[in-house]
């Protein structure tokens, strides 16, 4: 069945090289429209639900915020001009542009929309906090200081000047302000429309919207009052963005190749032989037809291993025993999994925790855990399993989107002597018994919220224990903890990186986890698109992008 379906794509993709493509790049009215599909949907507008990627791509067109992230992951002004974080890190006071407006909407006097001033972030930021709206992104404001009625401490001293005070400092706090959660959202709109305003967006962004037909198609046109501009020109470039919302990934590749949509992210494992090879070059026959961008991921994916021994169940387990985990780090090679499984797509996990792309990876410079089967069976050897005799069948739990992963790692460590059985689970099933404590050994995968290393790293921290908080393993380190608590109140980048760095390492040397690979960011899109970038969080940003249109 296998050869079959590769024999129909392949025929199928022959047939549409025999056919010119008609392009039709502009729309009806000659604009110049930049389109793509979001095969997850699109439940809300509304930037308070900006939960997954389908919701944070659309509202990253529609609002803006205090800061924004460039495609380093610095963080750059947006509707903050400048800002101050006071020496003890607990005061952050923004000075606002003056030229930055909401989009036309009935509701304005004349329909026109107003300048943005300060107390509209008082409004927006409380509004995120409030339990009448029950946003998902409240907890990005744990930090900040908060009234008898869940106000957070925001002020607005003057229409240029917003505050936060925190209760305690968090370095990291100015990354979480570039998330979409905290774009700016007039309050008499977002008042007047309600549960409604997810559909009824109104922000400052550089598209506003035109049409929201839910699951058909959605529509996005330019902000001629955007404030932002490039080398004298006003931006966006492009007249407008069209969403379609095909389910099908196969049939949204087809579209990709046919030319009907300008842009595709990731890619399926029904067609990644078709376009990738395996050194991970886009395939020679694509080459004048589309771009290929890779950019390294902040998702780090790995297995994990839970090392609390304190429950009767788990109390024998031999995963408890650090030379048997850190066996099993040694047993296999990530790099020929990363060739032959993903087409060497991601680099091999052979560092710690913290993904490559993050903002100063470089100066964490120190090695995990490569092949070496001679040290696996040494250190089996040392827990009192020589050449895993003795040592009980262990239970990896996974899902079936990385069964392959699984069996080629059941396959490796076989050959050292640890008995690796695969055990297959529904995601929502997995997630579920993973936050309960229910399985000793998992995938899972780490996808960044923001970019700083404390996000990987807060994996680890004992209070953080699930199900209240990520800590899926229950490592639990005095040390760790001790580092973790003080880089919390080191607000000088370079000196927190290095705590960071002792982290990370001290996570490697106690292994509760395996990490497999770090991610890649796949980006294709049509020659004639310029300017789409690429970025670490996987954002998509339109405002730069150009769309040059053909004569003929």
């Amino acid at each position: 069945m296998k050869y079959q379906h590769c024999i129909l794509i392949s025929g199928i993709v022959s047939l549409i090289f025999l056919f010119s493509c008609t392009n039709n790049s502009k729309g009806k009215d000659n604009r110049t429209v930049f389109r793509y599909n979001e095969s997850a949907g699109i439940t809300s507008l509304d930037p308070a639900f900006a939960k997954d990627q389908a919701q944070i791509w659309v509202c990253n067109q529609l609002y803006n915020g205090l800061v924004q992230p460039d495609d380093s992951m610095h963080i750059r002004p947006c509707i903050a001009r400048t800002w101050n974080i006071s020496n003890n890190g607990l005061t952050y006071t923004f000075i606002l542009r003056k030229d930055v407006f909401f989009h036309d909407d009935p509701i304005f006097p004349n329909g026109k929309g107003r300048r943005v001033v300060a107390h509209d972030f008082v409004y927006s930021f409380n509004r995120i906090l409030s339990d009448k709206i029950a946003s998902p992104g409240n907890w990005i404001f744990n930090d900040v200081e908060k009234d008898s009625l869940g106000c957070g401490n925001f002020s607005a001293p003057d229409d240029t000047t917003f505050i936060i005070k925190l209760k305690q400092s968090f370095p990291p706090f100015l990354s979480l302000l570039e998330m979409q959660y905290c774009s700016v959202v007039p309050h008499e709109v977002s008042d007047f429309y309600g549960k409604d305003f997810r559909k009824h967006p109104i922000g400052t962004g550089p598209f506003k919207l035109k049409m929201w037909k839910e699951n058909q198609k959605l529509i996005l046109v330019k902000n001629p009052n955007y404030f932002e501009f490039e080398k004298g020109q006003r931006l966006p470039y492009i007249d407008a963005v069209s969403i379609s919302f095909v389910v099908d990934k196969q049939s949204v590749f087809l579209e990709f190749i046919q030319g009907n949509l300008d842009f595709m992210s990731g890619i399926a494992p029904s067609y990644i032989d078709e376009l990738i090879t395996k050194k991970g070059k886009l395939n020679e026959k694509y080459a004048n037809r589309i771009n290929l961008n890779l950019q390294p991921y902040l998702n780090t994916e790995y297995l994990g291993f839970l090392v609390d021994g304190s429950s009767t169940e788990n109390s024998k387990n031999p995963l408890l025993k650090k030379e048997v985990r850190q066996a099993i780090n040694y047993g296999f090679d990530r790099r020929k999994m990363i060739k032959y499984l993903r087409n060497s797509i991601g680099t091999p996990g052979t560092y710690g925790i913290v993904p490559i792309g993050m903002p100063y990876y470089d100066t964490l410079q120190f090695k995990g855990y490569d092949y070496d089967p001679a040290k696996a069976r040494s250190l089996l050897s040392k827990a009192g399993y020589p050449n895993g005799e003795g040592l009980p069948e262990i239970v990896l739990s996974t899902t079936s989107s990385y069964l392959d992963l699984c069996e080629y790692l059941q396959q490796q460590l076989g050959e050292i002597g640890i008995k690796i059985k695969v055990d297959v689970n529904p995601p929502a099933t997995l997630r579920e018994m993973i936050a309960k404590s229910k399985v000793s050994f998992f995938r899972a995968s780490w996808i960044a919220d923001y970019p700083d290393m404390e996000n990987y790293l807060s994996l680890f921290y004992s209070k953080n224990f699930c199900p209240k908080g990520p800590n899926y393993t229950h490592f639990s380190n005095t040390k760790y903890d001790e580092l973790f608590e003080k880089s919390r109140t080191q607000t000088n980048d370079s000196l927190r990186t290095v705590l960071y760095a002792e982290m990370d390492r001290l996570i490697m040397d106690e292994a509760p986890i395996v990490v497999l690979y770090y991610d890649m960011v796949l980006r294709f899109s049509q020659k004639n698109i310029f300017g789409l970038g690429n970025n670490p969080m996987n954002l998509l940003t339109l405002k730069r992008v150009k769309k040059i249109i053909s004569k003929n």
